[in-house]
C-alpha cells in the first residue's frame, strides 16, 4: 500500500510533472485522505493490509471478489498474513461487491471511489477488464487508477487516452503490457503516470514470508489439512 498510496500524492501534487519540465515551483495542495473512498478490485490476503491502511487515514473501503461474501465467515481470510495484519475476519469494508458479470463491476466502479486499486489475478476474464467503457464510468469522480496486478488488465490504449483527456486524475502502474517496456513507447512519456518496473511487491521482508509460508505448508501436508494460497483450477488462480 505504500506504493500506491506514494505514487497518487506524486501524481496528485505535481511533483512528476514539475520535475520533468525542471521547473521551481509551489505545488497543488493534495486533497485530504480522509473521507475518500477507496476501491479494492480483487480483495486478496494481501489487498486486505491496503484496505487497513487506507481506513487508518480516514477512508472508506470499497472491496471487490469474484465470488460473493454474503456471510461473516464467508468473507474471514483463508490465505496467509503476518500476524497483526490484513483484515483476518472481513470487517473492514464499507462495502462489498462481486461477480463476474460487466454490469456488477461496473455498479462497484461508479460507487464514487477517489482511488481504485487493481490487483486482480490474469484470466481470459479479467484480460483487458478495464477498457473504454471502464474508464467512461471512473471519469465521472475522476479516479487515480493503480496497477499491482498484472498489465493486461488494463487496455494500454484507452489508459493513455484517459490520462491525455483529462478523463481520470493520474494513474501508477507497476505493471503494464507489454512487459518490460520498449524504450520509445508511449506509456513512458503520458502525464499524470508513474511507471515503475515491478516492484511494489519487494521489501526486505519478502524472501522471509514466502520460505515461512513453505514451513507451513509442508505442516499442513504433513497433517493432511488444506494448503495455503492453493490454485483453483476452475477460477484460474
Amino acid at each position: 500500500m505504500r506504493y500506491v498510496l506514494l505514487a497518487k500524492l506524486v501524481v496528485q501534487v505535481g511533483v512528476c510533472i514539475s520535475n520533468r519540465s525542471q521547473k521551481w515551483s509551489q505545488l497543488d495542495v493534495p486533497d485530504d485522505a480522509n473521507g475518500q473512498r477507496v476501491g479494492i478490485l480483487g480483495y486478496s490476503s494481501i489487498r486486505r493490509q491496503d484496505a487497513r491502511i487506507c481506513k487508518a487515514i480516514g477512508m472508506s473501503v470499497h472491496a471487490y471478489t469474484l465470488h460473493p461474501r454474503r456471510t461473516h465467515r464467508s468473507r474471514r481470510d483463508q490465505g496467509y498474513i503476518p500476524g497483526n495484519l490484513g483484515d483476518p475476519d472481513g470487517t473492514l469494508p464499507d462495502r462489498w461487491y462481486s461477480g463476474e458479470s460487466t454490469g456488477e463491476l461496473h455498479e462497484f466502479l461508479a460507487s464514487g471511489l477517489e482511488l481504485l486499486v487493481i490487483c486482480t489475478p490474469l484470466t481470459a476474464k479479467t484480460t483487458h477488464l478495464i477498457a473504454e467503457p471502464e474508464f467512461k464510468i471512473l471519469g465521472r469522480d475522476r479516479t487515480f487508477i493503480s496497477n499491482v496486478s498484472r498489465g493486461a488488465i488494463i487496455h494500454t490504449d484507452y489508459l493513455i487516452a484517459a490520462l491525455e483527456g483529462n478523463i481520470i486524475r493520474g494513474a501508477a502502474i507497476d505493471v503494464m503490457e507489454p512487459e518490460p517496456l520498449p524504450d520509445g513507447h508511449a506509456l513512458w512519456t503520458t502525464k499524470n503516470l508513474i511507471v515503475t518496473p515491478h516492484i511494489s511487491y519487494e521489501s526486505t521482508s519478502y524472501v522471509d514470508r514466502v520460505m515461512e509460508i513453505v514451513q507451513l505448508n509442508l505442516y499442513k501436508l504433513s497433517k493432511g489439512q488444506p494448503l495455503l494460497n492453493e490454485i483453483s483450477r476452475t477460477d484460474g488462480y
